[in-house]
């Protein structure tokens, strides 16, 4: 099926279709630059016409941030079906956006090196992140009303900063976290009123920075587990 035909049609051809471009998009701009790059030679790579790409992408901008906007467009779908804890519901959909970056690995880290070389990608970049953090507030002042904004606005930007912190260091090939190692550091983050803890309730932890997170949580487990027989 030659890829206009693709584009004429709905759900996920036409996101496979669209990824398929960024890849070609993202592949040359990491051979060539991204300024030295053309639309026509994205259009070639791709194989389609640059009609086609016009009616799908705006600009060669639009197309590194592309899987984002189906990303989006996906965790405002389930958010609208969640039911039960709005909070976790915020932490589902977040993971959900985790897992896809997952799939699309070779295109996350892709698009890392190319942005991180341009200024303008990256100023994009901090934009697309805040429409993450916006349609989660939005979403919990939707359905949690009585709760303080400013809980709901931290409690965003928090999951939102985690899971762009483990992503990147995917991405980079720093570490090899998953959905699961996400949700444990999502479910750390206070939520609601009266989440906050009283100085005397926290307990401060220091550790060498390359030792294993398992090992981490083993010590903090037992160290824990005194602090409750005193």
């Amino acid at each position: 099926m030659a890829n206009d035909e693709v584009r004429g049609r709905g759900g996920e051809d036409a996101a496979r279709f669209r990824l398929a471009v960024v890849d070609q998009a993202l592949r040359l701009f990491a051979e060539k630059g991204y300024e030295a790059t053309t639309v026509d030679e994205i259009a070639e790579a791709a194989g389609i016409s640059r009609r086609t790409f016009f009616r799908q992408f705006r600009s060669k901008e639009d197309v590194i941030f592309a899987d984002h906007e189906s990303q989006l467009t996906r965790a405002a779908a389930d958010l609208a079906a969640a039911e039960g804890d709005p909070w976790d519901a915020v932490c589902a959909a977040v993971v959900g956006v985790f897992e896809r970056f997952t799939q699309w690995r070779e295109i996350a880290a892709r698009r890392y090196q190319v942005v991180r070389r341009v200024p303008a990608l990256r100023e994009r970049e901090i934009v697309t992140v805040f429409r993450y953090e916006r349609l989660f507030t939005d979403f919990l002042r939707e359905r949690l009303p009585e709760s303080p904004d400013l809980a709901r606005v931290q409690f965003t930007a928090a999951v939102t900063a985690t899971h762009n912190y483990l992503l990147r260091r995917m991405v980079r090939g720093e570490s090899d976290a998953g959905a699961a190692d996400l949700r444990v550091e999502l479910a750390a983050i206070p939520r609601g009123p009266g989440a906050a803890r009283t100085a005397d309730e926290l307990v401060v932890a220091v550790f060498p920075r390359d030792m294993p997170s398992r090992q981490v949580a083993d010590l903090v487990a037992r160290k824990l587990s005194t602090l409750d027989s005193d």
